[in-house]
């Protein structure tokens, strides 16, 4: 759907789907009336909406799970309002106390080349200030690099799938490698364990998290991955 198209308000019904249901969980209408500030009756009918429009999937007296559709506009808003945070609180010295506000009300008329600048600009993050992680830009790229290395904005093509990184995963998965974030340091870093675009990968959620490390199966390779890595691999599900 073309960009400009969709209600702010829909957009902050994705997001907080999204912030609570990233991987597919199931997020209930009494979280979404409670994160939101709107009654039970009006988020029901919102959903109903949603669900007419292919955003979400809706089930009465249950809740709600974003669709391909909803997830990529939920991703889309998310990650712009944390790198507006990252911004907002390291680069202007924003009080921390305003900064969620004033990047929600930033976040809806962000163009995406100006999201573009400030990731370059502030060097590819990965968390933002209450320590999230930022997700994925859409950007058809395997890495920063060959985003870096693409000048013109009008050449740029937005990725057709959605993408989730190591540590957002909340539940068995397994998926392909299709981008990793960073500065050229991280990158180097990463390739150095042989983690490279275009590998499976499989993660076990219930066992595989061992503190700072996630354990995954890399073409049936197992390594450690530390959380610094795990923000910034990101594997098509």
């Amino acid at each position: 759907m073309a960009e400009g198209k969709i209600s702010e308000n829909i957009e902050e019904y994705l997001e907080v789907l999204y912030r609570n249901g990233s991987n597919g969980e199931q997020v209930s209408t009494t979280q979404l009336s409670k994160d939101l500030g709107i009654a039970p009756g009006s988020v029901t009918q919102m959903l109903k909406k949603l669900e007419d429009l292919g955003y979400i999937g809706y089930t009465p007296y249950k809740g709600a799970t974003l669709t391909e559709e909803g997830m990529k506009i939920a991703q889309k808003i998310t990650r712009k309002h944390r790198i507006l945070e990252k911004f907002l609180l390291d680069v202007l010295k924003v009080k921390e106390e305003n900064v969620h506000e004033q990047a929600c009300e930033m976040e809806h008329t962000l163009s995406d080349e100006a999201e573009r600048a400030l990731c370059t600009m502030l060097h590819h993050p990965d968390l933002c200030p209450d320590e999230n992680v930022i997700p994925a830009c859409d950007f058809d790229f395997g890495s920063c690099q060959e985003c870096f290395s693409q000048k013109d904005f009008d050449q740029v093509i937005n990725r057709k799938f959605n993408l989730l990184s190591i540590s957002e995963l909340t539940g068995n998965s397994e998926g392909t490698i299709s981008f990793i974030r960073g500065n050229d340091d991280l990158l180097d870093d990463i390739a150095g364990t042989g983690i490279k675009v275009g590998q499976h990968l499989k993660y076990e959620y219930n066992e595989n998290r061992i503190g700072n490390h996630y354990l995954v199966s890399i073409d049936e390779n197992e390594l450690n991955i530390p959380v610094e890595m795990a923000n910034n691999i990101f594997i098509r599900i």
